[in-house]
């Protein structure tokens, strides 16, 4: 008799659990199921509504099948399946568990399951999947106790008319903040839906490998700028050490070729491709010469500067200056000297003349004396 791990209503004697045979059919009918499908997943059911169930199982129904069993048939079906790295698996049978069965490439039942996400009204508890943002502008909320719930809630309005008016756009709810009964009431009341009622698929398996969420619902754009990036950073990389690929292998011969070139300018090696340059650089080369040695014989020897003569004025204006400057000759009388100068002059000759007397004097008296 076979053991197992689950809860039975039949009765247990000496350690020994006895299972209905409808369990043991149900179990062996997963085996089978795992063993049919080539992709397998976990979903966690909890909080989804009937009326999301059945149009996600629609939306489904020619990709993947969703069945419902009990947690502890499901860990076990998944132990004793046999398939290879399946067993990872058991860690995200969690919460309200399904299987998802599929004949679909993991990552494309992932986009379809995300596209197939419904709106749906808050209720107390749940977690803002994102900012949750009330708009400015009128409602269909006729004034009344109503405006006291808005201010509990947070939001700013008004009664205009008939009607509640919110005055500006308020966020009610952060990502990741829990949200209480009284905002969820306001919330419905406003018509504002800010979950996203889907699947809840937490990991599938395929040939071995085991995808979880994370990696499931990365969009495939993501993956293709992702692809670009290293396909570019490769081709830079392999560039830049020299390393000859099909891909880059036309911009190393382009670098050669044009280095190539720059030398043989340099050294003015004539080549096919260097001849018309090097021979426009010559001629360019000449043009210049030729126009210095233009400057050069152009040039005339630098005299020295002449002094200016000076300009000689019409003979009417001369001879009308020399009238004038005669005129004022006869017009300006001789000038005397003044006395006090000539009274100097005569007591200079006086003095002059008393020594002169003198040393007659004294001649003359030496004369007599000899005479005597």
């Amino acid at each position: 008799m076979n053991k197992f791990v689950f809860e039975s209503r039949t009765n247990i004697t000496e350690g020994i659990v006895v299972v209905s045979e409808k369990k043991k059919q149900k179990l062996k009918e997963v085996r089978e199921d795992l063993k049919k499908y080539p992709v397998i997943g976990i979903i966690d059911m909890f909080k989804l509504p009937g009326r999301q169930l059945h149009e996600i199982r629609n939306k489904l129904r020619d990709e993947a099948v969703i069945k419902m069993v009990k947690k502890r048939i499901i860990k076990l079906a998944l132990k004793d399946c046999g398939l290879k790295g399946i067993e990872e698996m058991d860690k995200y049978v969690e919460g309200e568990p399904a299987l998802l069965l599929s004949n679909t490439n993991p990552f494309k039942l992932a986009k379809t399951i995300d596209q197939s996400k419904s709106k749906a009204f808050a209720k107390a508890g749940d977690v803002a999947p994102v900012d949750i943002i009330v708009r400015a502008g009128p409602t269909s909320l006729s004034p009344g106790p109503v405006i006291g719930e808005l201010q509990r809630a947070k939001i700013p309005a008004a009664v205009e008319g008939e009607k509640i008016t919110v005055r500006e756009d308020t966020v009610v709810a952060k990502e990741g903040e829990v949200i209480d009964k009284i905002l969820a009431g306001v919330l419905a009341k406003l018509g504002v839906e800010p979950m996203e009622i889907g699947l809840n698929l937490l990991a599938t398996w395929e040939n071995g490998y085991v995808y979880t969420k994370d990696i499931l619902f990365i969009p495939t754009e993501k993956y293709i700028e992702d692809l670009q990036t290293a396909s570019a950073q490769a081709f830079n990389l392999a560039y830049n050490v020299n390393y000859y690929t099909k891909d880059n292998v036309s911009l190393f011969l382009s670098r050669a070729h044009q280095e190539a070139f720059s030398l043989a300018l340099k050294a003015d090696i004539l080549t096919e491709d260097t001849v018309k340059p090097l021979l426009a650089k010559a001629r360019a080369q000449a043009e210049t010469l030729k126009g210095m040695v233009k400057e050069e014989v152009k040039e005339p020897p630098k005299e020295e500067a002449k002094p200016e003569k000076p300009k000689e004025e019409p003979k009417e204006e001369k001879k009308e200056k020399e009238r004038k400057e005669t005129k004022t000759k006869e017009k300006k009388p001789k000038k005397e000297p003044k006395p006090e100068k000539k009274s100097k002059e005569k007591e200079k000759a006086k003095k002059e003349e008393k020594p002169k007397e003198v040393k007659t004097k004294k001649k003359e008296k030496k004369h007599n004396k000899k005479k005597k």
